[in-house]
């Protein structure tokens, strides 16, 4: 087990460096001035000691291995770069968006996974039945519905017309609002964006849970224990969930991977200020310091997604210890 877990490490230790070397190069083998990738189109007008300066400060003034070798040096140091358009650090950037996507991603994840399961259990269970065929329904028309049109149509309904929910933000920027209210204020501001999330995101869910569940009941021991009078609650929860849970499980730990990269469609609708929201506006401003951090970081998170996967996974299921 312990050289099955070496190997993997080293796996992804090489398949990191990779990617933090393809992050680093991509934008240095870009055609063009390079001073357009770092502070915009406007860098062409101005002074040349400004240039000259711009290109000292990001290092392009010196060989490539040398620029490769203070890349890594300031992510060891979590330093990831000034972006000129935002005139900031980018690792303050980051700071302040990643806190509201974890907010958002993760409720929504969690949510998604506990009715995914739920009904994705209760739908195997009375397979064929009136309840079956009609949340079976229900889900597939959950999983046609584009995330952008039922974000907007939450808005149209809940914010505009009802005035139930804020139309959008994470929280209301012009009251100075301390404890209780403060809280209040942000699960209003958090209730239609992860409402949204989660019923685009529970029918993945809900359909392996589903079909893992279908194929755990034809199991032989599920058949010995029914024929032994086992009562249906204890043959579901005892004997069926825990095996026909273990692709669920891989399936969140690798969506964990992608809590970081935010919902960029839906923090998009409802302007949330998450990392999504946060690449929206680094494409339309062309704030390619900002997007190569951005990658880096969602591309970081979901490596440690596969390996936090890689290690519950035997944990959860012995047959795969020792492959």
């Amino acid at each position: 087990m312990f050289a099955v877990l070496i190997r993997r490490f080293l796996q992804y230790g090489l398949v990191i460096l990779v990617t933090v070397s393809l992050n680093f190069l991509l934008p240095r083998l870009m055609p063009g001035n390079p001073l357009v990738l770092i502070a915009g189109e406007e860098a062409g007008f101005l002074p040349p000691e400004q240039r000259a300066k711009i290109l000292q400060d990001a290092g392009l003034d010196q060989p490539l291995w040398r620029q490769y070798v203070n890349y890594i040096g300031d992510l060891l140091k979590a330093d990831w770069g000034y972006s000129y358009r935002q005139k900031r650090p980018i690792g303050e950037i980051l700071a302040d968006r990643l806190p509201w996507t974890l907010l958002l991603t993760g409720t929504s994840l969690a949510l998604s996974t506990v009715l995914g399961v739920f009904f994705g259990v209760l739908s195997a269970w009375r397979r064929g039945q009136a309840a079956d065929l009609g949340v079976l329904s229900f889900f597939i028309f959950l999983q046609s519905l584009p995330s952008f049109w039922l974000g907007m149509i939450f808005i149209a309904i809940f914010a505009a017309q009802l005035g139930w929910f804020p139309t959008y933000g994470a929280q209301t920027a012009w009251l100075s609002l301390e404890g209780w209210a403060k809280t209040r204020d942000i699960l209003e501001h958090l209730a239609l964006p992860v409402a949204t999330l989660t019923l685009v995101s529970v029918p993945g869910t809900f359909i392996i849970t589903r079909y893992s569940m279908l194929e755990v009941l034809k199991e032989e021991y599920i058949r010995v224990a029914r024929a032994k009078g086992l009562p249906p609650f204890l043959l579901m929860f005892r004997h069926a969930i825990r095996n026909a849970l273990l692709p669920v499980v891989t399936v969140f730990m690798l969506n964990l991977g992608f809590v970081f990269s935010g919902a960029t469609v839906v923090e998009t609708v409802f302007s949330y200020p998450g990392l999504g929201r946060l690449l929206f506006e680094a494409v339309l401003n062309r704030d390619y310091p900002v997007l190569q951090a951005a990658f880096l970081l969602i591309t970081m998170s979901v490596i440690i997604g596969n390996i936090l996967a890689d290690l519950v996974y035997p944990l959860l299921d012995p047959r795969v210890r020792g492959r």
